[in-house]
């Protein structure tokens, strides 16, 4: 949530197998007394063809584990994608495309004659073939000879597009001696064809054979299917129910969701009400609750409204960069208006001009429980337009996540991996504008509330210090707006509660706990306390900045010569780990200066009380459950290559500590 820069290495979306190692196991059962195991057709390690969810492509993946209390194994695609499939939509590899070819050829009988009657359709389904294996030669020649091995394997798997699920043939028995001479024959014909590529060029007429590159296969589409398997596709679509696409439950799963959902909302009330006692001393706990009509004030609710809209018009002006975020599953790049320091320049131009026109900021001190209720009536507002849309969206454009089929966590965690509503990306939107801006300004509002609550010609150092730090804070965010594309809140969680009550609610209104807290306990600092606090906030965001610039470089870009410099282990998926620079000292070194900066924000406000440290206190707990997540999602995707990782940067955040 916030502008918290995720150091999470991006996901690929072509990888191989995994690198686990195969065991062995019966698969005949194993009897304990007079009871006998159900068998395991499929054992750990074996390459078998699965179906893809919700269409009856099959795609070849690798059995990791079966569950005999659910009956379901658990495989991996060459994209990494982890799934649970059941035992009906996985097949056989060895004798799967020659069930495809056969389907095709004794489905019916007078098809098999009426093609042994006549030549010229056996010639144009030869020629069909003949086209693909040219087709994959020439792919060849187009490659450096020291990859063209490499290249050579990958482009002769030829697959029917679309691979269907099918039945068993008619009269099997009496073709058996016939498909198995034709299947010699065309391996021999494919054999000498690839041999002959290399000056032969062939003219291919439209086929039903679809010849790709496996790396090419998440940005390919599939060839158009006769009407005739277009109908036979929609029956049995409809007929087999589709494994779900997602991945485990974060937060507590199902029962987290709903704790989670009430926690929230009732946490932000308490802080706002205990830090507005005399004394905010957790011994007073609980702070008395105000009646129910002083929660909510309808202007309240309207300059929240006014400020959304406003932030979402500079959003909209032609100004600025168009950036291109990071790749979907389907391959697509979406494009962001990335404008972010032009709407924070001009909403600062407006405030000065409302202060000057004599408008009283200090509105905000003093209906700060009011404005904090309206924006979370409008998050939740905002959260169930999101959810009822998402019901209605293709399952590509939904988050991994938040595919959970509970209702409530899927509300809770978003089901949409990035709404729109034409080229407005809802979710980028609320992440950097309205509550990331709303943050400063109601910093500068605190400023003034302490001048005209204190008596003071100028705020006190203790606000100054707070105002700027988070304020460079926020700009340097805008300022690098792109790199936010990159973070794990944009890339993969969908956009729900979690992020809609983060962005509009609790970054605006408990990130400015420190300035809040001195508007009515102030805390006077000396010259050396602040030169100290000043250095760490400095050497805080030092480290925060170039390690993120080194990262987010290096991810959209590892060849560029500027990083030659820097160390990496290569893993299966293609993608490289940087094991030098800030990220050879520790595995987040955004992390560690996130953690100097918010101990720098914390400082001015003295010791007295721990509810102005709240900020310090819940970011270690995010960040290290941020690194828990990192450490499981990186282990499954890059397997040994993340093992070698740790042991060569050992320490998480903190070094020699953590």
């Amino acid at each position: 949530m916030g502008n918290s820069h995720q150091s999470r290495f991006s996901p690929d979306f072509h990888i191989p197998y995994g690198t686990g190692k195969t065991s062995l196991e019966s698969s005949t059962g194993t009897y304990f007394g007079s009871m006998k195991m159900p068998t395991v057709k499929y054992q750990r390690g074996d390459t078998v063809m699965g179906r893809w969810p919700g269409s009856s492509l099959y795609y070849e993946v690798k059995v990791l584990r079966f569950d005999a209390k659910s009956q379901l194994y658990t495989v991996i695609y060459k994209d990494g994608t982890e799934l649970e499939l059941k035992e009906q939509d996985i097949k056989s590899a060895a004798g799967f495309q020659t069930r495809s070819r056969s389907r095709s050829r004794s489905r019916s009988p007078g098809r098999r004659r009426s093609r042994s009657r006549s030549p010229a359709r056996t010639t144009r389904r030869s020629s069909s073939r003949t086209a693909a294996v040219v087709a994959a030669a020439a792919i060849t020649d187009s490659v450096p000879p020291s990859r063209r091995d490499t290249k050579l394997k990958d482009t002769l798997e030829v697959r029917l597009s679309p691979l269907q699920q099918t039945k068993a043939a008619e009269n099997n028995s009496n073709n058996k001696h016939e498909k198995k001479e034709e299947k010699q024959k065309e391996e021999n014909n494919m054999a000498n064809k690839v041999n002959e590529t290399s000056e032969a060029k062939v003219e291919a007429e439209p086929a039903r054979y679809n010849l790709r590159r496996r790396k090419d296969d998440g940005g390919a589409k599939p060839a158009a299917a006769e009407p005739e398997q277009q109908e036979e596709v929609a029956a049995k679509m409809a007929a087999t129910p589709t494994a779900t696409l997602s991945t485990p439950l974060d937060f507590g799963g199902k029962l987290g969701a709903y704790f989670w959902l009430l926690f929230l909302p009732a946490w932000v009330l308490f802080l706002v009400l205990h830090v507005n006692l005399k004394d905010p001393s957790l011994t007073n706990f609980p702070p008395p609750l105000p009646p129910l009509e002083a929660l909510l004030d309808v202007q309240a609710f309207g300059f929240v409204i006014l400020w959304i809209l406003f932030q979402a018009v500079l959003y909209i002006l032609p100004v600025g960069k168009l950036s291109e975020g990071m790749p979907l599953r389907s391959g697509e790049r979406l494009k962001y208006r990335t404008n972010g320091f032009f709407a924070v320049v001009v909403s600062a131009v407006a405030v000065a001009a409302a202060v000057y026109q004599g408008v009283d900021l200090t509105y905000i001190h003093s209906h700060f429980l009011q404005l904090a209720v309206a924006s979370f009536l409008i998050s939740v507002l905002l959260s169930v337009y999101l959810y009822v849309r998402s019901r209605y969206t293709s399952p590509e454009q939904l988050a991994l996540g938040g595919n959970s089929g509970n209702v409530v966590y899927d509300f809770f965690k978003g089901h949409e991996l990035n709404p729109r509503i034409k080229d407005f990306d809802l979710k980028f939107f609320c992440e950097m504008r309205p509550g990331l801006i709303g943050w400063c300004l109601i910093n500068f509002a605190m400023a003034l509330a302490e001048m005209k609550q204190q008596g003071l010609d100028a705020p006190s150092n203790s606000m100054i210090l707070v105002n700027l730090f988070q304020l460079l804070y926020v700009v340097d965010g805008l300022w690098n707006e792109e790199a936010i594309l990159t973070t794990m809140d944009l890339m993969h969680d969908g956009f729900g509660f979690m992020l809609a009550f983060g962005d509009l609610v609790w970054v605006p209104f408990t990130y400015t706990m420190q300035s809040y807290y001195l508007v009515s306990h102030p805390n006077p600092l000396s010259l050396p306390a602040l030169t100290a606090i000043v250095i760490l906030k400095l050497v805080g965001f030092y480290i925060f900045r170039k390690s993120n610039s080194e990262k987010n470089a290096f991810r959209r870009n590892p060849s560029d010569p500027k990083l030659s410099y820097l160390k990496t282990i290569p893993t299966a998926t293609g993608k490289s780990l940087l094991v030098s620079g800030w990220w050879g000292v520790v595995r987040h070194p955004n992390y560690l200066g996130d953690l100097i900066m918010a101990l720098a924000w914390s400082l001015p406000c003295g010791f007295s009380h721990l509810l102005p440290w709240y900020y310090m206190i819940y970011f270690i707990i995010l960040l290290v459950h941020r690194d828990s997540r990192d450490m499981s999602e990186c282990r499954r995707k890059y397997g040994s290559a993340w093992d070698e990782y740790c042991r060569t940067v050992r320490y998480r955040i903190i070094p020699r500590v953590y």
